[in-house]
């Protein structure tokens, strides 16, 4: 079961890969379906959904906010540039994030994303719905408070850069990683490099294609545990991959990353996902896909949806 959830994944990734113009793996493609016979399957399999999926009528895009003169790649269903502008992305000088607050405090709208530069050449990727502090006194540090931020980090041997949220405290050893903060939880993955979870207290070291769930106030230090290096950070893209992951949680970093407003019935409440959703220009498109790859039904609800069992 496992490795056909594997295979699935990979699949959509194929299917995602190929919607770019400029997709020329397909050497890298064959040897994957050659791999294993049921590799070829699996993959009509998912592109036959797709193909279904196109017939759904359009509904009104989520409000969002983008940035003018976004760059956009065109594609098949827009995939790249409509994702990119829904999600927007956009380099952004600190002094101009909080013109009439704190500029040490970025705050982003749920589907707003930025990108901020800092002095030594790290930089912060933040989803939307987030709060993210920094100290021009401590130009290695940041803090998240909440939602979720890509950090890629200049390494320096006798100046680490400190990441804190909740009650963890994350230390870069040269690398980039992404962590999450959600009722009291926080994740760690780690894309590249090296991060120490805790230094003083956990002890836990984390490489690439390594990542953490841990609860605060939890006595013993969290599982290290495998994550798909190419999937980490992949909101930045508009790709969000699951492992058996409550629907709830789905629900939430849809709001986050897209800024759609997707509801659980109770009678759904203990279902969980597992596999890849695109975050589409056209919003009915992914909520179709969450709800035939969960085995549940999507219904408006107002602006947004509910999913039933």
């Amino acid at each position: 079961m496992q490795a056909d959830t594997n295979a699935e994944a990979r699949a959509i990734e194929w299917l995602i890969r190929q919607r770019d113009p400029l997709f020329d793996d397909w050497d890298g493609f064959a040897d994957w379906l050659a791999e294993n016979p049921a590799h070829n399957a699996i993959y009509e399999s998912i592109a036959s959904l797709d193909r279904d999926l196109d017939a759904l009528p359009a509904a009104p895009p989520a409000s969002v906010v983008i940035v003018p003169d976004a760059p956009r790649r065109p594609s098949r269903r827009a995939w790249f540039g409509g994702a990119m502008a829904a999600a927007l992305v956009g380099a952004v000088s600190l002094s101009s994030l909080n013109p009439f607050g704190n500029e040490n405090r970025i705050e982003t709208a749920a589907g707003e994303h930025r990108t901020i530069a800092l002095d030594d050449g790290s930089r912060i990727e933040i989803n939307g719905a987030s709060v993210v502090e920094i100290d021009k006194d401590r130009p290695r540090f940041a803090r998240l408070e909440s939602g979720e931020a890509m950090f890629h980090v200049v390494h320096r041997d006798n100046d680490p850069f400190v990441v804190e949220t909740g009650d963890a405290r994350i230390v870069d050893l040269g690398t980039a990683f992404n962590v999450v903060r959600r009722d009291r939880q926080t994740s760690v993955a780690v894309s590249e490099g090296i991060v120490l979870y805790n230094p003083d207290r956990d002890k836990v070291r984390l490489v690439a294609g390594k990542g953490i769930e841990a609860r605060d106030g939890d006595r013993q230090p969290p599982v290290v545990r495998d994550v798909d290096v190419a999937s980490i950070g992949g909101w930045r893209s508009g790709l969000l991959v699951y492992n058996g992951t409550p629907l709830a949680v789905v629900a939430e970093d849809l709001k986050r990353t897209a800024g759609m407003q997707v509801s659980i019935a109770p009678e759904a409440a203990d279902l969980s996902f597992r596999g890849a959703l695109i975050i589409d220009k056209n919003r009915s498109r992914t909520i179709a896909d969450l709800a035939a790859l969960s085995g549940t039904r999507a219904e408006r609800q107002g602006e947004g949806w509910i999913l039933t069992r």
